[in-house]
């Protein structure tokens, strides 16, 4: 949450998000604003296959709430979550922008330990 918090931080002050490493090919069937997310497709994530290699997916997949929590950062009423997660055991990424509630604000206020309902593909966990 707070590696999300510093990304989110430093995308409101214009600097890049995504390391240039991060993701090597999307998908994007049109569409602008918010509402392109519903069609991305984002696949070969260095973060994610370095994870599958090291057969690290129970692990590696926390790195992903960092999308939850950069968005958060860069304005708390909403969220990008997973509805597919290629560190999880997806064959890509798919996400989604939400608004957020009020218990996922409070939650992100104050550092709760008990964050992981913030993404729901993500408490699902790994596909075995």
């Amino acid at each position: 949450m707070e590696y999300g918090r510093r990304v989110g931080e430093r995308v409101k002050l214009g600097l890049p998000d995504t390391p240039k490493y991060g993701i090597f090919r999307t998908e994007t069937p049109g569409g602008s604003g918010d509402k392109w997310f519903r069609n991305f497709k984002a696949y070969d994530c260095v973060f994610a296959r370095t994870f599958k290699e090291y057969r690290e997916l129970d692990l590696g997949y926390l790195y992903c709430y960092v999308d939850a929590a950069k968005t958060m950062a860069a304005d708390p009423n909403q969220k990008l979550i997973h509805r597919d997660c290629a560190a999880a055991g997806d064959d890509f990424c798919t996400f989604d922008v939400l608004p957020t509630t009020e218990q996922e604000r409070s939650d992100f206020n104050s550092k709760s330990n008990d964050w992981k309902h913030v993404d729901p593909r993500l408490t699902e966990g790994v596909k075995h």
